[in-house]
């Protein structure tokens, strides 16, 4: 799933490309993917894109006469740019026809979660917020106060995006492997030295993933957004070498979600894979995509 150093580049991507275009019409060939009748999609015709924003892990492009798109790509949504007037092809769900290019969307896989809605306003932006903390537009005590609201592993708090927003399954493993902090330790548990360390762990990773994905990207539109990436640390490695003290890295699968981690930064040398963890997992971590927003 997209998550909040994607969205950025993708926004970044997008200013460059759309605003202050013209979006001509949209073409939608999923009947899974539009979630909203009224406003109708024909009203966006025409219209003007006066400026893009991001809401936790959705991309919204603001309108004249106060219309929104608002894409949710979830886990298998992935945005594309063709210059000039370009066909969809047979693997678009949906085509934004601009007055410069194309705007795509594919999804991979059978099960079509990605969702596209049409609001007006304010308002209807409110109604698909999920309202959690902006990272970087928080201090300290702030970022804690959140984390600490509810007593969740760590694991179920950083991604759980009425606390925090944008943070999901790949970069909640890297930022705690970063904080060098067990993902199912219980935030109310917290000494004040960890929660500190969570505070700069989060900004620091999500700072230097957006970095390196826009120099990834350059001028180019981000074609290669996925959620497994060489460079990082935990996320996707098990079994590999920890690039800080050589251990294998552990994972934890518990229903389609998955964390990993490294037992010796992370867990002072435990394997977490007991029953005793299921049991903690049952309650406290996501069953399904939609639950990480």
């Amino acid at each position: 799933m997209p998550e909040y150093p994607d969205i950025v580049v993708y926004l970044e991507a997008l200013e460059k490309r759309i605003a202050g275009r013209t979006l001509e019409r949209v073409q939608i060939a999923s009947p899974f993917l539009l979630r909203t009748a009224a406003p109708p999609i024909s009203s966006v015709n025409g219209k003007k894109v006066r400026e893009l924003r991001r809401l936790g892990k959705r991309i919204c492009i603001g309108l004249e006469d106060d219309l929104w798109l608002v894409l949710h790509l979830m886990i298998a949504g992935r945005l594309h740019w063709k210059d000039g007037s370009a066909k969809p092809s047979k693997r678009d769900v949906a085509a934004f026809f601009f007055d410069n290019g194309t705007l795509t969307l594919t999804e991979a896989g059978t099960q079509k979660r990605a969702s596209l809605h049409v609001v007006s306003g304010e308002a209807g932006l409110r109604e698909l917020n999920p309202s959690g903390l902006e990272i970087f537009e928080a201090d300290a005590a702030a970022f804690i106060a959140a984390v600490q609201s509810e007593n969740h592993t760590l694991k179920r708090a950083l991604t759980n995006p009425r606390l925090l927003s944008g943070i999901g399954n790949a970069y909640s493993d890297e930022i705690l492997f970063a904080a060098q902090l067990s993902p199912v330790k219980l935030t109310q548990k917290l000494t004040d030295d960890e929660l500190q360390r969570l505070y700069l762990a989060t900004r620091e990773t999500l700072t230097e993933w957006v970095a390196r994905l826009r120099d990834e990207a350059g001028e180019k539109f981000p074609e290669g957004v996925t959620a497994f990436r060489k460079e990082m640390a935990v996320h996707g490695k098990y079994k590999e070498p920890c690039p800080r003290c050589g251990a294998k890295i552990q994972r934890i699968r518990y229903a389609s979600n998955e964390t990993n981690y490294c037992p010796t930064c992370q867990t002072g040398g435990k394997l977490l894979a007991d029953r005793a963890l299921s049991r903690i997992l049952r309650d406290d971590w996501p069953r399904t995509a939609e639950e990480l927003g």
